[in-house]
C-alpha cells in the first residue's frame, strides 16, 4: 500500500516561536540574625556593617545584638546606619530564621533556637559534643561550618582567609616576645647587616605554614620548614617562589634544629581530630633561654607536648626557660581583619541563596557547598561525625534528591 505525501497548501504560512525564558521565582527578603559571641576567646563577627548595608539595599532585613561588633571595633551606630535594626534581647536575635554566629553553637545557644533554623557558623569537631548535635537535630536545624565550606574553586575560603591571617600574625608575635622586654633572648627577628639571621623553624608546610614563611624571610630570618606531606612541602616552595630548606619529620633532624632556633611555630592540621606531637618534652628543654614557641594549633591539642592552652589576656607563660605562646584561634586577636575576611564570603553566599529563592535551591545548584553541610533539617550528613559519635548518618544528595 502506497503512502500518499502530506499536501502542504501554498496559502499557509509559518512563523516562529518566541522563545520563553525561565525566569526564577522573586523571594521575599530574608531576616538574618547576628548574635553578640559570649565563646571563650571569640571576639570576632560574622557580618559588618558595610556586609549588613548591601544585604539591606537588597531588600533583606539583618537584626544584630547590642554590642554584637564592639570586640571588632563595629559599634552599634554603625550597624544602625547600615540599615540593621539594633535589639537589646538575646531572645529575639535568635528568632530570626536565619543565625549567622563567628563562635560554634554552645549549650547556651540551645535554649534559644527556633525549629527550621539555619545556621551558619563554625563547628570545632575537636570540642564538639554529641549533646549539641541532638539538641540541633531535635530541632530539624540545618547547619553550615565555616571549616568545610567550598567555594567554587572547590577551596575552603574562611579557612584559607583565618590561616593567611594566622600565618602572617604569628612572626609578629614572635618578634615581640624576642625582646628584651617579655624575658626573650633580646634579639631582633631577622637580624641586621653583619649579623647571623635569626633562625625559625615551622612545623607544618599547610597555609598557616607558608605564609608564617613568607612573613619570616620577609623580615630576613633563616626559615626551615618541616612537613610529612612532600607534595605539601613542594606545594610550599612553588608558592613562594624559591627554593628553601624543607624536611620530612625526623625526629633526629628535627631535634637538632629545635635545639638552636630562636622561634618554633607549630602548625600541623590534622583532618580527624587531634593533631599529632611531634615535639617532645626532652626537645624543648634543649632549646636555648628566651626562645620562643607557637603552637598555632593548640586548638587541636598542640604538637608540642608542653603546650597548655591560653588567653589573649594572658597569652604567655615560660617552661624550662623557653617562652610558649599557645592561644587558640590567634585570628580572634585580630579580630577586625578576621571579621571583614569572614563577612567577604559570607555576603554573597547569603545574596546568592536569594536570588536561587533559599538555600534548598542553592545548594540543589550548586554541588560544592554541600560539603559544608553537617545537619540539613535535622538530619546529619557529615560522616565523620556520624562515627564519632554513634549517631545516624543520612546521605545529603539522597536528603535533596528526595525533596524535588
Amino acid at each position: 500500500m502506497s503512502q500518499q505525501k502530506p499536501i502542504v497548501s501554498t496559502s499557509f504560512s509559518y512563523e516562529t516561536l518566541e522563545e520563553t525564558l525561565d525566569i526564577k521565582p522573586r523571594t521575599e527578603g530574608m531576616m538574618i540574625g547576628i548574635p553578640k559571641e559570649i565563646a571563650f576567646q571569640e571576639n570576632r563577627v560574622a557580618l559588618t556593617p558595610d556586609a549588613v548595608g548591601v544585604l539591606v539595599s537588597n531588600g533583606h532585613q539583618v537584626m544584630v545584638e547590642h554590642n554584637a561588633g564592639e570586640a571588632s571595633h563595629f559599634r552599634d551606630k554603625d550597624y544602625s546606619e547600615a540599615g540593621a535594626k539594633i535589639v537589646y534581647s538575646r531572645e529575639d536575635v535568635y528568632k530570626a530564621p536565619i543565625l549567622v554566629k563567628s563562635a560554634p553553637v554552645i549549650d547556651e545557644d540551645l535554649p534559644l533556637l527556633q525549629l527550621n533554623q539555619l545556621i551558619i557558623s563554625p563547628i570545632h569537631q575537636s570540642v564538639l559534643r554529641a549533646e549539641i548535635l541532638e539538641k540541633m537535630m531535635e530541632k530539624r536545624i540545618t547547619a553550615i561550618s565555616f571549616e568545610n565550606l567550598k567555594d567554587d574553586s572547590d577551596s575552603y575560603p574562611i579557612v584559607r582567609s583565618m590561616s593567611e591571617i594566622a600565618g602572617s600574625a604569628v612572626m609578629l608575635i614572635a618578634a615581640q616576645y624576642l625582646g628584651s622586654a617579655n624575658h626573650g633572648k633580646g634579639v631582633l627577628l631577622g637580624g641586621i647587616s653583619g649579623i647571623a639571621p635569626t633562625k625559625v623553624i615551622i612545623i607544618g608546610a599547610g597555609i598557616v605554614g607558608e605564609y608564617a614563611a613568607r612573613t619570616a624571610m620577609a623580615l630576613g630570618a633563616s626559615v626551615k620548614v618541616f612537613d610529612n606531606d612532600v607534595y605539601r612541602l613542594k606545594r610550599l616552595q612553588n608558592n613562594i617562589g624559591h627554593r628553601m630548606w624543607t624536611s620530612v619529620i625526623e625526629p633526629r633532624m628535627l631535634a637538632k634544629q629545635i635545639k638552636t632556633c630562636e622561634v618554633a611555630v607549630g602548625a600541623l592540621g590534622s583532618e580527624t581530630g587531634r593533631t599529632p606531637l611531634v615535639v617532645t618534652e626532652e626537645m624543648v628543654s634543649n632549646m636555648r633561654p628566651g626562645s620562643v614557641i607557637i603552637d598555632v594549633s593548640i586548638d587541636r591539642g598542640g604538637c608540642f607536648e608542653t603546650s597548655e592552652i591560653t588567653s589573649h589576656e594572658h597569652p604567655i607563660f615560660m617552661k624550662y626557660g623557653v617562652i610558649h605562646y599557645c592561644v587558640p584561634n590567634i585570628p580572634s586577636g585580630f579580630a577586625r581583619t578576621a571579621s571583614q575576611a569572614i563577612s567577604n564570603v559570607i555576603m554573597p553566599l547569603l545574596l546568592e541563596a536569594a536570588d536561587e529563592g533559599g538555600f534548598e535551591k542553592l545548594i540543589w545548584h550548586k554541588l560544592h557547598l554541600r560539603s559544608g553541610i553537617y545537619l540539613f533539617k535535622g538530619a546529619l550528613t557529615n560522616f565523620y561525625l556520624s562515627q564519632r559519635f554513634d549517631l545516624k548518618y543520612t546521605d545529603l544528595n539522597l536528603l535533596i534528591a528526595s525533596q524535588r
